[in-house]
């Protein structure tokens, strides 16, 4: 399978594509807001424990308070005291080493007490970020977990000889009884490589640690990679043949970070100088867009629908215009077959996470339903994400579990429709500037005047003479010409339109 990033970059935000065999599989964006902070580590405050729900809130200087449980408090740093002081810790015997396994949280924590933390869930929704105490620095190679002695291995290392010979080499260079998790890209490496690895991650925890001491909580004191970054440092492996970016800044910052990590990938990277927007010349923008449609269309004539909320996500299985050829129950098969495909693309291209409800369209045959978990259990074997599914039940339905950390693309690009009181969905205000921006790069080089004016909504016309106002100077400066956006209090939120202005 021919695999390659896409990666378009702007000011204002950074959209990654994965691509196999030429279709999008996975998405990224990230934009200026900081909503994205899975892997930051903070230097937080107690606000108030729970005893009740054993868990806490923790003060880490956002507008909404992190929580944390009482089974993701603990681990074994090396100062350990500096990090976590427990209650009258020498009475009890879960000291750090093993975590606080039986130990209630109001053992653990107290109002006003400093914790370092790391956000292991970004804030979605009305829900605050989700942290723990269990430090993890991922690397190219290895994932260090300094609050633990746990040496782990990539199940997708299957040969038994490289796995103890790389898991022996870990166990030989550690210093303190570090934990690591290794990675699949650390298959064949040499000792000189993991050591140097090692190295730097030890160099940064040590920097980590330095900057809990000084610092005054709640803070941040150490930041995940960018979006970009962490593509490189995640998916360009030996399955990824090449990674294709617009950005001359963001290009040379790649090629900085693969000196010091993957010197050996740098020829994997390219520059794009198109005129047409990147996206569009792998046409990409297509895919995003119907990722964000309730309805999906199969090539059979069936279709399915999907249902975000907050915590749960229903798939809904209909055979729509499908017919079938000879009988009702070949027809309910193929219909759900050709389904559990499409279900598991979307899931894994919108980054859908949670509970899953999946209604498939009803199988009189137990034979045909094990043919469908079978299948759907099939197609998210190449998911990078966690994922947990349970047999079909009597009334057609599977339940799985995937990880989610972030938020999907559904909740980055929409928000509450308020034409219908948030019984839908629209394309948020900040996306349509986006899109307006867009689209007026990508109809500038076919344009011979001298301006450019844009009619939009009321709403629209207001952000980008307001906050997204950087968006029309970029604009300006991009294309060489002026740009004017009026009002026209008739035009949907979401419509727009963009005229030439010839001299005169």
């Amino acid at each position: 399978m021919y695999k390659k990033l896409i990666i378009n970059v702007t000011e204002h935000e950074t959209r990654v594509a994965l691509l196999e065999d030429g279709t999008i599989a996975e998405f990224f964006i990230e934009r200026r807001d900081d909503s994205d902070i899975t892997g930051n580590i903070y230097k937080g405050r107690v606000q108030r424990v729970l005893p009740g729900m054993q868990a806490a809130f923790v003060n880490i200087g956002l507008d909404q308070a992190a929580f944390i449980y009482v089974s993701d408090i603990g681990g074994s740093y090396p100062d350990a005291e500096s990090h976590i002081t427990i209650n009258n810790w020498p009475d009890h015997d879960c000291f750090f080493t093993q975590g606080h396994k039986g130990c209630p949280i109001e053992d653990l924590l107290t109002e006003g007490q400093e914790i370092m933390i790391q956000v292991a869930k970004s804030p979605i929704g009305t829900k605050g970020s989700r942290i723990t105490s269990y430090i993890s620095l991922p690397a190219r190679f290895l994932v260090l977990m300094p609050t633990s002695d746990h040496i782990g291995i990539s199940r997708r290392i299957e040969d038994e000889k490289e796995r103890s010979r790389i898991r022996n080499l870990v166990l030989s260079l550690r210093k303190d009884n570090l934990g690591y998790i290794i990675r699949t890209a650390a298959e064949g490496l040499e000792e000189d490589k993991i050591a140097s690895e090692m190295k730097f991650l030890d160099n940064l925890w040590e920097n980590i640690q330095n900057k809990y001491k000084v610092m005054s909580a709640p803070c941040l004191i150490h930041q995940e990679l960018t979006v970009s970054l962490r593509a490189v440092r995640d998916l360009l492996t030996r399955e990824v043949q090449k990674l294709i970016i617009d950005s001359r800044e963001g290009y040379e910052a790649i090629l900085s970070f693969l000196d010091t990590f993957m010197p050996s990938l740098k020829n994997a990277v390219e520059l794009y100088e198109g005129t047409e927007p990147i996206f569009d010349a792998h046409n990409l923008e297509g895919d995003i867009s119907r990722a964000l449609k309730r309805k999906v269309w199969l090539k059979s004539g069936g279709y399915i629908i999907i249902e975000q909320t907050e915590a749960l996500t229903v798939v809904d299985v209909n055979t729509g215009r499908y017919v079938g050829k000879h009988n009702l129950e070949e027809t309910i098969l193929k219909t759900n077959l050709e389904a559990v495909k499409e279900i598991a693309y979307q899931i894994r291209l919108r980054d859908i996470g949670g509970i899953i409800i999946i209604d498939f369209i009803d199988m009189e045959r137990r034979g045909n339903q094990d043919k469908v978990f079978s299948a759907l259990k099939d197609a998210f074997k190449k998911d990078r994400s966690k994922t947990h599914i349970l047999p079909m039940s009597e009334m057609g339905l599977i339940q799985m579990t995937r990880k989610r950390v972030r938020k999907s693309i559904h909740q980055i690009l929409c928000e509450p429709c308020f034409y219908c009181e948030g019984e839908g969905k629209l394309i948020s205000r900040q996306t349509i500037c986006y899109m307006v921006y867009r689209e007026a790069i990508r109809n500038a080089y076919d344009m011979t005047g001298h301006q450019l004016t844009i009619h939009v909504h009321p709403q629209i016309a207001g952000l980008l003479h307001g906050e997204e106002n950087h968006l029309i100077m970029a604009l300006e400066h991009k294309i060489g010409r002026q740009v004017m956006v009026y009002p026209n209090p008739k035009f949907h939120l979401e419509e727009f339109d963009i005229i030439e202005v010839q001299g005169g």
